[in-house]
């Protein structure tokens, strides 16, 4: 092992355990906050139509500043000073929510919230990849996705909590507390990751998901635009998981179980996300985000005919087995795909059209749910999952075949 490489070893797993706690503080306050945002919407007077809206202008900034993050990250040699000024932003703003009096003053901080979301992206991911061998990318992303949504049981319990005794302003002020550990953790916790030696920057031939070798001409192959295609065009079905709260309260659950929705599905994400990394790196990591794209298509399905409340919180529980078994999974992915020197690049266009995509998406669903009712933008989005996982299994078929 290089000297480099053996002195980035200590730091490197403690990187791991730090970004996971980051993502467990920081998901905690966002959650608190994020499943009672379409009660308080309403309590504004707004509703589908501006929840779309919000949701939309808010992930289409996040998306240009993942872009600019990853390119910005392939450049820059200290790659935590953007970490943490993401952590640092998003933090400071949840707890304005308290004294939110207009929908438009939601839009402002949740524009904020997304943007430091989009700054701190690639930069966190690629130092994840810079931590970890190749052979354990899906394991790492994988245990931080379950701390990140170890976070999401943890908010919702206590966003209940805070409902029955002192009402939905004190939820956002209440998230203040795990936000500002977040910012410590970061800030502390996290180490500078090195860059790996020029002889393994470029990746080897995959026989699971990547296509062939990329040189370190800094060239994105193909195998990744394939994903990338296939990636884009489910997420134009994936709207905001605030439509499924308003859809889950349209069929008859009331406003104070609505946090209990993201408890529900956060417990199968947390309990799947690491199998899921896990098995990612011993099997085709395309046919496993395939298979997460199927059922999120049967998901959507079922929310589109609403037959019972039961089969509206069976299908949030299995909601959970998508969010595992697609993103750490696509992560690393991406990362494999491409040579180490254009990870943050491919991370943040990765990123940039998924959040592009997302925000035609919001805007649709609202849309299509004002003028033409609640089932057609679910089944909408149900059969955009189904082909998209079609495309992503096909072209794993295509690089097999090409390799």
């Amino acid at each position: 092992m290089p000297a480099s490489a053996a002195e980035s070893q200590p730091s490197a797993a403690r990187n791991v355990y730090a970004f996971g706690i980051t993502s467990f503080l920081n998901d905690t306050a966002s959650e608190m906050a994020y499943w009672v945002l379409p009660a308080f919407l309403v309590s504004l007077g707004a509703g589908p139509a501006q929840l779309g809206l919000i949701e939309g202008l808010a992930e289409s900034v996040a998306s240009f500043a993942k872009l600019f993050s990853g390119y910005l990250t392939d450049r820059v040699d200290r790659r935590k000073p953007l970490v943490v000024t993401g952590y640092v932003m998003a933090n400071a703003v949840k707890p304005l929510l308290a004294v939110a009096g207009a929908w438009w003053h939601i839009l402002l901080i949740r524009f904020s919230d997304r943007l430091a979301k989009g700054v701190r992206g690639a930069p966190r991911d690629v130092m994840v990849a810079e931590s970890v061998p190749k052979e354990r990318l899906g394991s790492a992303y994988g245990l931080i996705q379950s701390m990140d949504s170890a976070g999401a049981i943890a908010g919702p319990l206590a966003a209940l909590v805070l409902l029955a005794r002192y009402g939905i302003r004190s939820v956002f002020l209440a998230a203040a507390v795990p936000g500002a550990l977040c910012v410590m953790v970061a800030l502390f916790g996290i180490r500078e990751t090195k860059h790996r030696a020029p002889e393994n920057s470029a990746p080897e031939p995959a026989t699971k998901s990547a296509g062939a070798s990329v040189p370190s001409s800094a060239a994105l192959p193909a195998s990744f635009y394939m994903v990338l295609i296939a990636v884009t065009l489910f997420s134009l079905g994936n709207s905001s998981d605030m439509f499924l709260v308003m859809r889950a309260q349209n069929v008859g659950i009331p406003v104070a179980l609505a946090p209990l929705l993201g408890l529900v599905f956060n417990i199968t994400y947390t309990l799947g996300s690491w199998p899921a990394g896990w098995c990612s790196d011993h099997f085709s990591r395309r046919w496993i985000a395939a298979a997460g794209y199927l059922i999120f298509a049967a998901v959507y399905f079922v929310f589109g005919r609403a037959p019972s409340i039961l089969a509206i919180w069976i299908t949030m529980a299995v909601y959970g087995l998508y969010y595992a078994l697609t993103q750490p999974v696509l992560k690393a992915l991406v990362v494999e795909t491409v040579a180490q020197e254009v990870r943050g690049r491919a991370l943040g266009l990765y990123f940039f059209a998924t959040s592009v995509a997302t925000l035609a998406a919001s805007l649709i669903t609202g849309e299509l749910w004002k003028h033409y009712g609640a089932g057609v933008p679910f089944y909408f989005s149900s059969g955009l999952a189904v082909t998209s996982a079609v495309l992503l299994a096909v072209s794993g078929m295509r690089n097999r075949s090409v390799a």
